[in-house]
């Protein structure tokens, strides 16, 4: 028995271009020669969400096309039933200057978050 071909479900690109920008916002004036101007409170990765979408499972996952990165599919746990409306919301990892570092996509049923997987 074949596995039917996966619907995928897409973020809209323009979502990351103005994630990208307000990240940017936050070093805005800064020289980034000069990492002097940088206090240890500043360093660190920062998680912005990019965007939210409703999505259906099927065959006991959700498959995602997500800018960046492309075609994936996130296992669901074995209990939740096919053509469960669940929300999938992506985030942007960024490092100092708004340099994007990674994507993470997590996916939440009724309010509870179920799966997440980062992409370096």
């Amino acid at each position: 028995m074949s596995t039917p071909t996966p619907e995928y479900h897409s973020f809209p690109e323009e979502a990351f271009t103005r994630t990208i920008e307000t990240a940017r916002q936050l070093d805005e004036g800064r020289d980034l020669r000069d990492l002097t101007q940088i206090t240890s409170a500043e360093l660190g990765t920062m998680e912005l969400r990019a965007a939210c979408i409703s999505v259906t499972s099927g065959n006991h996952r959700v498959c995602l096309n997500i800018p960046i990165v492309g075609d994936i599919c996130l296992p669901l746990p074995f209990d939740l039933p096919d053509g469960t409306v669940l929300q999938a919301c992506v985030f942007l990892r960024t490092i100092n200057f708004g340099i994007p570092t990674g994507v993470c996509v997590r996916i939440s049923a009724g309010g509870q978050e179920i799966v997440s997987r980062c992409f370096p």
